[in-house]
């Protein structure tokens, strides 16, 4: 029953003729694709397990955080800022939320006022470092990006996110805060609700911080480059999911209270991993909707398999050689896995199994930035030698050798020869400018 209920709701969202419906028709499949994108994935699981994942990571890393925060704060003198937006992000825990702010604080004054030693230093350090990575991981899912940032950028860019994250966090919320408490902003909130009592104001202040946050997460984490307009679309869907989460979150808290006290002193340990997962997989899910935003292609299939047959895998690999040996006769930018997808219209996952059997047998070369170029002259790389990369991968033990039937096996070969021999004496260069 499901299967085909899930066939039937993919069918009157993907494959309705446009004609059917005009405009009007468009403008409400649009976002109804989205959302069926989103609740597909969420069911599925794996963003929760992804999700899970960081919470272990977090639970380690939080402290050593806080206390890196702290120390660069310290020496702007904003570091007594940093609670106030900790308690923003466990607002929703309600009075256990002061109770974990003061404990994490407390843990945080004891890092910094005693002596740690290198083992120590070494520890923390690395819970960080491992929950940075953790989630660049995640968000290379969410993007499908299966190449990681080398080592050196690492080194670099996990720096960044440590020492920049907080400050900014800490910066916007001091920022707007003064910026809501002027004269003008005061009016302009009195004119918005009706009233201009401070007690009526809109407070804004954390949920603008959460969705930069959000902006700067998705633009800068994942391995690859994410355009503005989608990193925000997402940003603002997070933020506002995670503002909805948390005042429903503080509702059934305060409901809770037998709960409370089945767990006793566990109640507040519960509720916090709780939250934690809760908050990441919203991170997820505004990761998810940013991806589909870019790249609408995914839409209908997500992270599932998508069927392939040998014909097109050829077509696409040829496509990609011709476009690739194309920019480099013409002296242009070179192609990235993403916009070569977008050139080409399929999946980037597609594209990118395409390119690594390409890759593996010699035919291209991959930078760290993700663009691609032929791996030598155009003149040396024939046609045939493209097939046979699509058709034949490299050596792997792991792969079957089946046992021979002679007459099968002969008129394989002898297919797989008169292909080969029908391009062996065209170059990819030939293709690219006959007749040069």
């Amino acid at each position: 029953m499901f299967p085909s209920l899930h066939l039937r709701i993919e069918h009157w969202l993907f494959d309705l003729p446009g004609e059917i419906g005009g405009r009007p028709l468009r403008l409400v499949t649009t976002p109804l694709r989205y959302l069926y994108a989103l609740l597909r994935d969420l069911a599925r699981g794996d963003l929760g397990l992804r999700s899970m994942s960081l919470v272990y990571s977090t639970l380690f890393a939080i402290v050593p955080v806080v206390a890196v925060a702290f120390s660069v704060l310290k020496a702007f003198g904003y570091h007594r800022e940093l609670e106030p937006v900790l308690f923003e992000f466990l607002r929703p825990l309600g009075k256990q939320g002061y109770e974990l702010t003061a404990r994490i604080m407390g843990f945080v004054e004891n890092v910094q006022g005693t002596l740690l030693g290198t083992i120590g230093f070494v520890f923390l350090l690395l819970t960080v470092i491992s929950m940075i990575q953790k989630v660049e991981e995640a968000l290379n899912f969410v993007w499908h990006v299966e190449r990681p940032r080398s080592i050196a950028r690492r080194v670099t860019e996990y720096l960044v996110v440590v020492l920049i994250v907080p400050a900014l966090a800490v910066f916007a919320m001091v920022t707007l805060a003064s910026l809501e408490a002027s004269a003008v902003v005061a009016k302009l909130s009195g004119l918005a609700t009706g009233h201009s009592g401070p007690n009526q104001r809109m407070h804004l202040t954390p949920y603008l911080t959460i969705i930069g946050l959000f902006a700067f997460v998705y633009v800068y984490m994942p391995n690859t480059k994410v355009r503005v307009w989608p990193a925000a679309s997402g940003a603002l869907f997070g933020g506002l999911l995670w503002a909805a989460v948390g005042a429903l979150f503080t509702r059934i808290v305060v409901y809770s209270a037998k709960t409370a006290a089945i767990y006793a002193g566990f109640a507040v340990v519960l509720l916090f991993l709780f939250w934690l997962y809760v908050s990441w997989l919203i991170v997820l899910l505004g990761a998810q909707l940013s991806f589909y935003v870019q790249h609408p292609e995914h839409l209908r299939t997500g992270h599932a398999d998508i069927p392939m047959t040998g014909a097109l895998r050829e077509r696409l690999a040829m496509s990609l050689m011709y476009l690739l040996g194309e920019r480099f006769i013409d002296g242009g930018a070179r192609w990235t896995t993403n916009t070569l997808a977008e050139r080409m219209k399929v999946p980037a996952t597609v594209l990118g199994e395409v390119a690594s059997a390409l890759e593996s047998h010699g035919l291209v070369l991959t930078a760290d930035d993700d663009t691609v170029a032929p791996a030598r002259d155009l003149g040396s790389i024939t046609l045939a030698s493209i097939l046979d990369a699509i058709r034949h991968e490299v050596p792997d033990p792991r792969r079957p050798d089946p046992r021979p039937v002679p007459a099968a096996d002969e008129a394989a070969q002898h297919a797989d020869a008169a292909l080969r021999d029908s391009m062996r004496s065209r170059t990819l260069r030939d293709l690219v400018r006959p007749g040069s």
